[in-house]
């Protein structure tokens, strides 16, 4: 099954397993102890990011590091950008609703 970027965000763990890969590489263990499930758990979500190239791993010795693909976030990144026109209209509007009843208070 070809999964892809958005499917290995939508799980929470992931994306924490990501939040700490952004900060440094880390092997399975060191993220192991990060969460309150098995090793086992956390491999099958590192095989999933593997899956979908966001994660990039090298090998030291008899270890292997886990390297967060910040490069492959750009496909999020431009799924976005369709929404973040709107976003700011709606936000603009917002603020001008907010002006106008920060002038009319005596």
């Amino acid at each position: 099954m070809r999964r892809d970027v958005f499917q290995a965000i939508a799980d929470p763990t992931r994306r924490a397993i990501l939040s700490l890969l952004a900060l440094q590489a880390m092997t399975p263990n060191a993220l192991a102890e990060h969460f309150h499930s098995s090793r086992q758990a956390v491999s099958k979500h590192i095989k999933i990011l593997t899956e979908c190239q966001l994660l990039n791993q090298r090998q030291s010795g008899r270890e292997i590091y886990y390297h967060f693909n910040a490069e492959k976030m750009k496909e999020v990144d431009k799924w976005l950008e369709q929404f973040r026109a709107k976003m700011e209209q709606r936000f603009n509007q917002l603020d001008d609703v907010l002006i106008n009843l920060t002038n009319k208070k005596p």
